[in-house]
């Protein structure tokens, strides 16, 4: 069966940040995001950082750059690797769906510890939605984390997204929030009022 389409976009740009494909710079990041304790205490806890450097090593970045939605949050005037916000398709063999047949659009995103708490997530992610939003067609966006992650949830409850159901896995409460592509559309422009030659003043 064709995989279904996801977002496509080589390159996203906010204020603050650029949405990119990952390259051999960003590895330090990468080994940071699934090494340090605190950023995975909701995501199945830290992974062994010589097992990780190895991995890395040995495949590159290859593994996440080529994955499809997948992108690097870096600062959009240093370059610098903040995290990573993946927009792919859920397998209908995990738990939590909206559909039957599974494959929905999943949102997920992580930061580095250094960049918690500067709203680096809801940017990111906002732009990612209104992009996709752009060049799929409607349809539903799933965001699956822990209940207790409160710092994946908060940008999640901004963008808009309603919690749908709960259940537990990996020994934990999960949480599936759904909300429609198209909501995050960008509004139309603003038309201008039409000049005629009569003198608006009074």
């Amino acid at each position: 069966m064709k995989p279904l389409p996801t977002l496509s976009a080589p390159q996203i740009l906010t204020g603050r940040l650029r949405l990119r494909r990952a390259h051999d710079a960003d590895t330090g990041g990468l080994v940071e995001l699934r090494t340090d304790p605190e950023v995975r205490a909701h995501l199945g806890g830290p992974q062994p950082r010589a097992a990780v450097e190895g991995y890395f090593a040995a495949y590159g970045v290859g593994a996440f750059a080529d994955k499809p939605g997948a992108y690097v949050i870096a600062d959009r005037s240093t370059d610098r690797c903040l995290g990573v916000l993946v927009l792919d398709r859920r397998s209908a063999e995990l738990p939590g769906h909206v559909d039957r047949a599974g494959g929905e659009l999943e949102l997920s995103y992580v930061l580095r510890r250094t960049d918690w708490g500067a709203g680096v997530a809801f940017e990111a992610a906002s732009a990612a939605l209104r992009a996709a939003a752009e060049e799929l067609p409607d349809q539903p966006v799933l965001v699956v984390t822990q209940a207790a992650n409160a710092r994946a949830v908060s940008p999640a409850v901004r963008l808009g997204f309603r919690a749908a159901a709960s259940f537990e896995a990996y020994g934990a409460e999960q949480l599936l929030a759904v909300a429609d592509l198209h909501a995050f559309e960008a509004p139309p422009p603003l038309r201008q009022p039409r000049l005629t030659g009569r003198s608006l003043s009074t």
